[in-house]
């Protein structure tokens, strides 16, 4: 039974450097082939994973803030219609900080939207050059104000261990997005990935990245400038004020099920995988044939969703719940962490353990992905 649907819309207001649809002119979308698809995909969804009212709806993709609000209606009305709605549900939608689409925040939120994610990424324009946005600080910040005028939660998300960031400057914008008064905050540090443009200036030499022991400190003064302004860290990137969190974001890192619709979603409902079509015309053509979008369906073995939920749920500051993933997967604890690894990471203080609670230490948080390696079996992974 899932409680969280994400829907993804692949459409941008103009061609963006995150997008490979090249679908992004919002003029050229037939918005009522659109509701027709999108409700088809919902109604094959709920029928396998209804049962439970959803405590979140994401709104995620290309340009969902671009969305027509009636549209946005509709599939809000639907889905309630399916499913039901508890009553203190999260419904977010993701935006660009972008003039015209904040434009679009008033109809949204009559629609029903009440969080919008806004990214930001940084409070510099040099940066914001650097990163390829298409916005200003100024078109942000004025997007921010929106939002926080039309949504009752608002959240955004920045980008440290840019070149040329230290611990004053970093701190001094930090200080500056918390003055804002949002009750959730998003600090991503900025990771050169093989294959992508940064891969490919770094190697061309025009810019050298922020050295690791540089990035660590970084890290651990957001860590700590956070949590004295009463939104500390409650996951490796995310910082709330209690009851503030994502809960959509936490179905994830929780290991719930949820439903994906629209093009190139992913979902987790009953052990079983899906992901939709990536291309829209693709998706489309799904649609009209089978009335939904899944382009591939597997069942997921015991042992790698253990190897998922654990992965996931060591992101949280809260841990995880070995008994309970045991019960879950019907695997004894010691199959699912490695115990002599957990006993020596204690003793070195970057993990911990409470009875069958175990989590990652403030400590440890920077070294997440080699100590996800030394925690969880390699059986477990490579299932």
């Amino acid at each position: 039974m899932a409680r969280a649907l994400y829907i993804h819309w692949p459409f941008c207001l103009k061609k963006c450097p995150y997008c490979d649809f090249n679908s992004h002119v919002r003029a050229g979308v037939d918005a009522e082939l659109w509701q027709r698809a999108l409700l088809a995909d919902m109604r094959h969804e709920a029928a396998l994973a209804g049962g439970e009212s959803l405590t979140s709806i994401f709104f995620g993709g290309g340009t969902p803030s671009l969305m027509p609000p009636a549209l946005v209606a509709a599939l809000l009305a639907e889905a309630e219609r399916l499913w039901g709605f508890a009553p203190d549900i999260e419904i977010t939608l993701e935006a660009n900080p972008s003039s015209v689409e904040a434009a679009n925040f008033a109809g949204l939120a009559a629609a029903g939207v009440n969080r919008v994610s806004l990214g930001l990424q940084s409070l510099d324009d040099s940066a914001l050059k650097f990163l390829g946005r298409l916005h200003d600080v100024k078109e942000g910040l004025k997007a921010l104000e929106t939002g926080q005028e039309r949504f009752r939660r608002v959240s955004f998300d920045l980008i440290y261990a840019l070149p040329g960031h230290t611990p004053e400057s970093w701190s001094d914008e930090l200080d500056r997005a918390l003055g804002f008064g949002t009750e959730h905050l998003s600090v991503y540090q900025l990771t050169i990935e093989p294959g992508t443009r940064f891969a490919t200036d770094v190697r061309a030499g025009q810019f050298t990245p922020l050295d690791d022991d540089a990035a660590a400190d970084l890290f651990a003064l957001t860590r700590d400038r956070t949590a004295a302004a009463g939104l500390p860290a409650y996951e490796i990137s995310n910082h709330a004020r209690p009851g503030a969190e994502s809960r959509h974001n936490l179905t994830y890192w929780r290991y719930q099920d949820y439903c994906g619709i629209g093009p190139g979603a992913h979902g987790r409902r009953g052990g079983m995988a899906t992901v939709r079509h990536r291309k829209p015309e693709n998706w489309l053509e799904s649609i009209a044939a089978k009335a939904h979008g899944i382009a591939e369906e597997r069942k997921l073995g015991l042992a790698e969703q253990a190897s998922e939920a654990l992965l996931m749920g060591l992101r949280l500051g809260e841990g995880i719940d070995l008994a309970a993933l045991s019960r879950r997967f019907g695997m004894p604890p010691g199959e699912l962490i490695d115990a002599d690894r957990l006993v020596f990471h204690c003793g070195l203080g970057l993990a911990w353990q409470q009875g069958s609670l175990v989590g990652v230490t403030e400590a440890g948080m920077p070294l997440l992905d080699a100590l996800l390696g030394e925690l969880v079996p390699a059986a477990l992974v490579n299932a």
